[in-house]
């Protein structure tokens, strides 16, 4: 699932559009709120949710696939 930004919470300072290594808020205008534009390309990598400086702003939801074991 892709990455889930609090617009409460959010202060819009762009470090989650320059951490992201698949650039999944690719296009988001500076100075708002960012967008995710392109959700399948997560990786669930928590870049984006380690680096945000307002706790609480984004999180993750994995999807249930990666939450299986394999035997």
């Amino acid at each position: 699932m892709p990455p889930i930004i609090d617009i409460t919470k959010c202060t819009a300072c762009g470090v989650c559009t320059e951490v992201c290594p698949m650039d999944v808020f690719w296009g988001s205008e500076s100075k708002k709120t960012p967008m995710v534009n392109y959700p399948e390309e997560c990786w669930h990598c928590y870049a984006c949710v380690l680096d945000c400086p307002a706790e609480g702003a984004i999180r993750l939801r994995i999807p249930m696939p990666l939450h299986l074991v394999y035997k």
